[in-house]
């Protein structure tokens, strides 16, 4: 199976950041789901079992913090059950992040939000234990609100404000459509439609100078970038929206995979290196 065409790396400059010095991020796992590496990208093996992480990202922001994603939620085994018999999977729940929340004695008086890379079962089931505010655009909205695979956030997103934010015509690192969440170049959302309608990578730069791309679903592995190869065909046809805007998204983060660490929401080793906010 020939792999994707190997991008020229990115060669220019990074995007200007003013990250304040008390910025930082932490790792919230809440548990895992299993699968095949066959079904997760082309190659992988049928006799290989693969954990998908379910983790939120915490962002710390002097101007207010954010989550990304929302993970596993106590009620995730119900939520698991909505779906096709075939897409159900064994899978383990750890600590929610409202539990971890609670149990770190964070002042959860600083969440502005939880910003979700997409609306599928596996990134929202969480939300029902958080009374936050959803950031989501309004491609990801319709998506969400039409597609059977919204069926989940429609439940847990009923009693939730909406914080619809909008893209600028402003382009990072390629891609064209963002939105600067905080006006300092330390959390920039990059509209990555192809796996859902709105789906989006958040780019996050800290005071270190270390860089992060959460690419949610655009592949499922580190795997997928390092060996430049896609879902496989039937993955694609019932996974994504449009395979070939997370084709033409792939090799864009192919070609800054030697620039910044980037983290596929489902790969657990992907997030080595973001400290837990819970030991």
């Amino acid at each position: 199976m020939s792999p994707l065409p190997m991008p020229s790396a990115w060669a220019g400059p990074l995007p200007e950041a003013a990250p304040p010095s008390d910025m930082a991020v932490y790792q919230l796992p809440t548990g895992s789901y299993e699968t095949r590496a066959v079904f997760a990208f082309k190659g992988g093996s049928f006799h290989e079992k693969r954990n998908f992480a379910a983790t939120s990202v915490l962002v710390q922001h002097p101007r207010g913090d954010l989550l990304i994603d929302a993970g596993f939620g106590s009620q995730v085994a119900a939520h698991m059950q909505t779906l096709p018999r075939m897409e159900r999977a064994p899978h383990r729940l750890t600590r929610t992040v409202s539990e971890q929340l609670k149990a770190s004695g964070y002042d959860h008086g600083r969440l502005r939000g939880v910003l979700v890379t997409h609306s599928h079962w596996d990134h929202v089931s969480g939300l029902d234990d958080l009374q936050l505010p959803i950031w989501i655009n309004d491609d990801e909205l319709q998506y969400a609100g039409e597609g059977k695979g919204g069926r989940v956030f429609r439940e847990v997103s009923a009693s939730h404000k909406l914080h619809r934010y909008q893209f600028k015509t402003a382009s990072y690192l390629g891609f064209s459509s963002t939105f600067d969440v905080y006006d300092d170049g330390s959390v920039v959302v990059a509209a990555a439609g192809g796996h859902t309608n709105g789906s989006v990578i958040v780019f996050v730069t800290l005071p270190t100078g270390k860089r992060y791309a959460f690419i949610g679903d655009l592949t499922w592995q580190l795997d997928a970038i390092r060996r430049r190869a896609e879902r496989p065909l039937l993955m694609r046809m019932l996974a994504d929206t449009d395979p070939q805007l997370v084709r033409e998204d792939m090799l864009r983060m192919i070609a800054l995979a030697d620039a910044m660490h980037i983290v596929p929401s489902h790969d657990v080793s992907a997030y080595d290196g973001i400290p837990k906010l819970l030991n």
